[in-house]
């Protein structure tokens, strides 16, 4: 089984977070987006994963590479690292690792994380991974019939189903995915001037090929700065239900309280503060005079005098003053 993750996109809507740093890096509870992502993928298949493709834009920084080799290193993976040069669409950005479409396959866009426990129908040819939602025009969605996938219908103005499609899909056959990506390539088959993974499906389904969905329980995006708090803030949750110690025993404490659930990387030092819930602190923070709950705040920043909640806050910046709900990049300081 391989797992192909596009993840070539700027993540506009995260910034200032992602002018530095690609989204699907940013740290949630202490781990990469796209780490979290491909983990979860692999409980839920409980499958051997042979190989995990990265598909990266042409900016990111140079160091990328090595992080996400070393993610698929620590699953038993081999790592394949590729770029996509330009913004043509999913069906292109899956294209660019076309070598590692061959035999069972799962296609995972890295902008979201999921909760869910089923089992792939091996008699299917391929899933879609959908989550039942109250607003499906916003989404791309899916028709079924006796538990067949029928329609792929992409934000409908008018109902037509509730179960969206959350960026997750299962291929039987990865060639039979790269050969009908490649028929849209070559004939210059886009939509709003973009090859679309939609269009290829809808041709594989014509040709016979079955999709069922896979329902999952829950569906956690990290679209914005809001959405990327409060996605930290469930899988703080998660692990807080599954037993799992966040805290780093070099955590220092100075006449200060967690309440958890929370994430505390190594060698942060905290000082008169009361931290959580929900919240996450990268390594090698200093956090002082301060009430921190809901909030990111990635590695190597200092925090003082503070009360946040509903925060964001990058690697490598400097934070003193009263403002609350607030979104700081790296290298930034508000002093």
């Amino acid at each position: 089984m391989n797992i192909i993750v596009p993840m070539a996109g700027i993540g506009s809507r995260l910034r200032p977070h992602t002018l530095t740093i690609p989204k699907p890096l940013t740290l949630i509870a202490g781990k990469p987006i796209v780490q979290r992502l491909v983990e979860d993928i692999v409980k839920v298949l409980n499958k051997k994963i042979e190989e995990i493709a990265f598909v990266i834009g042409p900016t990111f920084p140079p160091d990328t590479e090595r992080k996400l080799l070393e993610i698929a290193k620590n699953l038993g993976a081999n790592g394949v690292v590729t770029i996509q040069k330009e913004a043509l669409g999913t069906a292109h950005a899956i294209q660019c690792a076309k070598e590692s479409l061959n035999g069972p396959c799962v296609v995972a866009f890295a902008d979201t994380l999921f909760k869910a426990d089923f089992t792939l129908n091996a008699e299917a040819d391929g899933a879609i991974w959908v989550k039942q939602v109250e607003n499906p025009s916003a989404y791309g969605v899916i028709k079924l019939k006796d538990g067949i996938i029928t329609d792929f219908v992409e934000k409908p103005i008018e109902f037509v189903s509730d179960l969206a499609i959350i960026g997750i899909y299962y291929f039987k056959k990865g060639d039979l995915l790269r050969d009908e990506i490649q028929y849209l390539l070559d004939n210059n088959i886009t939509e709003k001037g973009e090859f679309q993974l939609t269009n290829a499906l809808e041709n594989m389904k014509q040709k016979g090929l079955k999709f069922v969905p896979g329902k999952v329980d829950e569906w956690m995006d990290c679209g914005n700065k809001e959405i990327t708090v409060e996605t930290n803030s469930r899988v703080l949750q998660f692990a807080s239900k599954d037993g799992e110690n966040l805290v780093s025993e070099s955590v220092i404490l100075n006449n200060s309280e967690i309440v958890q659930p929370c994430y505390i990387g190594e060698n942060v030092k905290l000082t008169n503060v009361t931290i959580g819930p929900n919240v996450s602190i990268g390594t090698d923070c200093v956090v002082e005079n301060s009430t921190i709950c809901n909030s990111l705040i990635q590695t190597y920043t200092t925090i003082k005098n503070a009360k946040l909640d509903g925060a964001m806050i990058g690697n490598h910046a400097v934070y003193d003053g009263n403002f609350t709900s607030i979104s700081i990049g790296d290298y930034s300081q508000l002093i």
